[in-house]
């Protein structure tokens, strides 16, 4: 596992629980947000710090987080829909490895199906993290933090 920085597009849920996993852990972390700062609630926090698009819509920064990285991992409830299955598009169409993960299924399976994937896919360093925003899947942050949390502990130094 190979993974140096992991990028994410700043919405609620998801996407700001990899990145509060990676301020707690003060691991290298950026990504793409919309123009504005744009998130369902509002403004993303400035405590994460992260690059702007020029696009203030959803889509662009989605293709930009999915064509600067090498891999993206998925993180919803259920099977993904909506934005996460155009990030999937995203990332077919890029020719980059992903990998959806159900987040109802126990943590540990899921930390165990990260890595495996990760090992096949020595090449990804850099970590593109996407998934359900809040209002679509109430604890998603929390869920994808502690993920994410226990990925980085296990991460070779």
């Amino acid at each position: 596992m190979n993974v140096r920085k992991i990028v994410s597009g700043g919405q609620t849920g998801a996407d700001q629980g990899a990145l509060s996993a990676c301020v707690m852990a003060r691991f290298p972390y950026g990504g793409w947000v919309p123009k504005g700062r744009r998130s369902e609630k509002g403004k993303i926090p400035s405590r994460y710090r992260l690059r702007q698009h020029r696009s203030r819509h959803y889509p662009p920064r989605t293709e930009a987080n999915v064509r600067d990285s090498d891999g993206t991992l998925i993180c919803v409830y259920g099977k993904p829909d909506g934005g996460s299955l155009l990030t999937i598009d995203f990332a077919k169409q890029h020719r980059k490895p992903w990998l959806a993960l159900d987040m109802t299924r126990p943590m540990e399976k899921n930390l165990a199906r990260v890595m495996r994937w990760l090992k096949r896919h020595p090449e990804i360093e850099v970590l593109n993290v996407a998934g359900s925003r809040r209002s679509k899947a109430p604890g998603i942050h929390m869920a994808v933090r502690r993920l994410i949390r226990a990925l980085l502990q296990r991460l070779p130094e």
